[in-house]
């Protein structure tokens, strides 16, 4: 596919269901993130049929707040992603514009947009990137840990996680976005972007995301059910 030779802008995309607790700390960290990124940033939460505080609480750290058609109807969590990414380009160019994503339960670190910005300057059009957990002294996450780290290879790896994803908005249009299924929609998405013709997919280790490893979490997959099964 065309790539454009610079991304003039990113926006970071986040979808929070009940998330009254964890999303401050989101946002907080992709502003961070901004900061250290030369192109403007915009922060964008999906409040995802939520019945707490999420979106007031999103708003006031600073983020943009979208409520998918419906109110708290929704249609799970890709079709929450499809709406942030829907918002946060309407009125932008998407052969420069790059859609980063992660999780309302998650915390990127301060290089990880620049991270992603720097792949897309180089012409990749999708980035898969990895995440991690807390610290966990009892041991109870370990077996994860261990089977987790096998999908990992040096400088590359085998792992899809929304909370650590990036694709230039040209690419994600043109693999259909996300489908509004209830889990694995970033592997979706990612599949359909390989299968674009003389697309470039890198799967970096660098700059993890820092992910929550609560065992219930807000969708029938992901690590949240890793960890329950481990």
């Amino acid at each position: 596919m065309t790539r454009a030779s610079r991304v003039r802008r990113l926006v970071a995309v986040v979808p929070a269901r009940d998330e009254e607790l964890l999303v401050r700390g989101c946002v907080t960290a992709l502003l961070r993130a901004a900061r250290r990124c030369p192109v403007p940033v915009d922060v964008v939460v999906v409040a995802d049929r939520c019945r707490d505080a999420t979106a007031d609480v999103a708003r006031a750290a600073g983020a943009r707040v979208v409520v998918p058609p419906g109110g708290r109807g929704g249609g799970g969590v890709g079709a929450a992603r499809a709406a942030g990414a829907a918002a946060a380009l309407a009125g932008l160019d998407p052969d420069t514009t790059w859609i980063a994503c992660t999780d309302a339960d998650s915390r990127v670190r301060a290089c990880w947009l620049r991270h992603q910005l720097e792949h897309a300057r180089r012409g990749a059009d999708l980035v898969l990137g990895l995440v991690r957990l807390p610290p966990d002294p009892g041991g109870g996450t370990a077996g994860w840990r261990r089977r987790y780290a096998t999908g990992v290879r040096g400088d590359t790896h085998r792992h899809v996680h929304g909370a650590n994803l990036g694709v230039r908005a040209s690419a994600y249009l043109a693999a259909g976005g996300f489908a509004a299924v209830p889990a694995h929609e970033d592997v979706a998405l990612a599949g359909a972007v390989r299968a674009l013709p003389g697309a470039r997919v890198v799967s970096a280790v660098h700059c993890p995301v820092l992910t929550s490893d609560r065992r219930a979490g807000r969708t029938p997959a992901g690590v949240a059910h890793d960890l329950r099964s481990a």
